[in-house]
């Protein structure tokens, strides 16, 4: 399947989605547009794409890494 790049969107294969309450609280994390796991560290998300074969080698390239609802520090309510 052939899909269409917007330029409104970020190439980043992780995307990291907004804070859902929890204990702890925790964020999504997709690769490709698909759910993979949540995460309630940097961490996590860095070990998360690892494991399914991604590397990050910069959180803060948005070519690497979309945050959604708060940068990759946004891991408490506020």
């Amino acid at each position: 399947m052939t899909e269409g790049t917007s330029p409104y969107m970020s190439p980043a294969r992780v995307t990291v989605l907004g804070l859902h309450s929890g204990d702890p609280p925790f964020r999504i994390v997709e690769v490709d547009g698909e759910f993979v796991s949540t995460a309630t560290s940097m961490t996590d998300v860095i070990l998360t794409a690892a494991a399914v074969g991604v590397t990050i080698h910069d959180l803060d390239d948005p070519d690497e890494v979309r945050w959604v609802g708060g940068g990759k520090y946004h891991w408490r309510p506020r």
